[in-house]
């Protein structure tokens, strides 16, 4: 791994951490998951329900839904998990949008675009969805050919041993962060969330978005059986998407409790900083 002695005066060392192919697609994906959400929440919102199997008509039951019901001279918004019911007013199913109460699923902040419109969505999330499959693809070639899975990401086994993963629980829950040798390279914890993302959220995702295209499902119709229907995949597909953000929302949060200035450069130029002494 290349060093560049950052001098004396500092103390510390720049190494080489993050190569070309691994920044960039980094940060296209950045782009597509943020487009990806948005216009997700544009789509969802022209029926904010979610079912299981091959239901979703007629009034069939749903496990997961946004409303807007009047309540006496009032309107509230609810949000409905199984059998449980919840007042989200103001946010979930019931939100202001030009300063009217309006019955949506996610607000209007949330979504691309912010008005209403089922088609605009659909085609923001077509388009960023195949960028993102041709970014994935060209980053799980780039990945195998230079080894760069075997190298960086998978764990040596005396990295998966209980006790080794223990002390890497303790050290994150007190924010204690790897120093010297140990910051060159990504911990176990990390490569392990790095490998349940790329090769079982991110397929997943893929796989239930391409199974709820009528037109895919002509090419490969086997997809709906796997899933068990169009509306297990888009539930799926759903959950799948949320558990992708609540991945960023504490990704963003290493990165800026570890260091957000060293973090950020390190995936700009691909250089990373750790003080000479802890060599």
């Amino acid at each position: 791994m290349a060093t560049i002695d950052a001098g004396a005066k500092t103390g510390r060392m720049l190494i080489y951490r993050h190569s070309l192919v691994v920044r960039l697609s980094h940060w296209v994906n950045v782009l597509c998951l943020t487009v990806l959400l948005f216009s997700g929440l544009q789509i969802f919102n022209a029926h904010p329900a979610l079912y299981w199997g091959q239901y979703g008509a007629d009034n069939d039951p749903s496990f997961i839904a946004m409303e807007a019901v009047e309540d006496g001279a009032q309107v509230k918004g609810l949000t409905h998990i199984g059998s449980f019911t919840f007042n989200t007013t103001g946010f979930l199913g019931l939100s202001t949008v030009e300063g009217e109460a309006t019955a949506r699923g996610f607000p209007s902040w949330l979504t691309l675009p912010s008005y209403q419109d089922l088609s605009s969505g659909r085609r923001w999330h077509f388009f960023f969805a195949w960028l993102f499959v041709v970014n994935g693809l060209f980053y799980l070639a780039y990945g195998l050919i230079s080894r760069h899975f075997r190298r960086d990401l998978a764990p040596a086994g005396s990295e998966l041993t209980f006790t080794h993963l223990g002390h890497e629980v303790v050290n994150h829950a007190r924010l204690r962060f790897p120093k010297g040798p140990e910051a060159r390279h990504y911990n176990t914890l990390q490569k392990l969330t790095y490998l349940v993302v790329i090769f079982l959220l991110l397929p997943l995702m893929i796989a239930t978005g391409l199974t709820m295209s009528p037109g895919f499902n002509a090419v490969a119709p086997w997809l709906l059986d796997v899933f068990g229907g169009r509306q297990s995949a888009r539930t799926v597909h759903f959950l799948t998407a949320f558990s992708l953000v609540a991945f960023v929302i504490v990704h963003i949060a290493m990165v800026v409790l570890s260091g957000v200035f060293n973090n950020l450069r390190s995936m700009i130029t691909g250089y990373y900083a750790i003080e000479q002494g802890e060599k």
